[in-house]
């Protein structure tokens, strides 16, 4: 994913990727789509992460579900892993996303860049993350040539390229916009005096 994201990352990146068609719909309509498509994909996403996250993991990834080519490769291993039950899936974008069960690793941390935790706690990104959640599921030969330099320096500074750009490049607004958004989300939901996290 690493990989092929920073190849289209180029790409779109020069094109700033919004199409005619997106452009025509008026505005009050694409974020009524957005926002119904938003929610029935996080509530379908996490009724998937309890059914197949297995007790006795080997990983935890931790995923942006809201991320559509992100999600791609997610679904992937979700499909593998139901063979090895290896990987647990935890989408950061849920508001039940939680800091405390993972490694204190805020929201806007995980954001930047790929996560996952070893059933250790050892806490892995960038391109070993990608290696290690292969590993779990039978391919990890598409990444066993990071493990060697200079290929770890190279995958890892081209993965840099598409972390730094992801949200631009699947036509999401900016990390801060998003974050202003949890905000309020948040703040409407504990104005009974709780404490909260994002």
């Amino acid at each position: 994913m690493a990989l092929r994201g920073a190849a289209v990352a180029g790409a779109c990146i020069a094109r700033q990727r919004t199409t005619p068609f997106l452009l025509s719909l008026p505005q009050n309509f694409r974020e009524a789509t957005a926002d119904t498509v938003s929610s029935q994909k996080a509530k379908d996403d996490d009724d998937d992460d309890e059914q197949q996250s297995p007790q006795n993991w080997k990983i935890k990834m931790l995923y942006d579900g809201d991320c559509p080519l992100c999600m791609r490769e997610v679904d992937m291993l979700r499909e593998r892993n139901k063979q090895y039950g290896t990987i647990k899936f935890v989408d950061i974008s849920s508001d039940d996303y939680s800091p405390e069960e993972n490694k204190n690793l805020d929201y806007k941390t995980v954001m930047g860049r790929i996560h996952a935790i070893l059933s250790d706690g050892t806490v892995v990104t960038d391109v070993e993350a990608f290696r290690k959640l292969y590993e779990q599921v039978g391919l990890g030969w598409v990444y066993a040539i990071t493990k060697y330099e200079p290929i770890a320096t190279i995958a890892d500074a081209i993965y840099g390229v598409w972390a730094k750009y992801r949200l631009q490049i699947t036509g999401r607004p900016p990390l801060d916009e998003i974050l202003e958004v949890r905000r309020k989300n948040k703040a409407d939901e504990c104005n009974d005096n709780t404490t909260c996290k994002m």
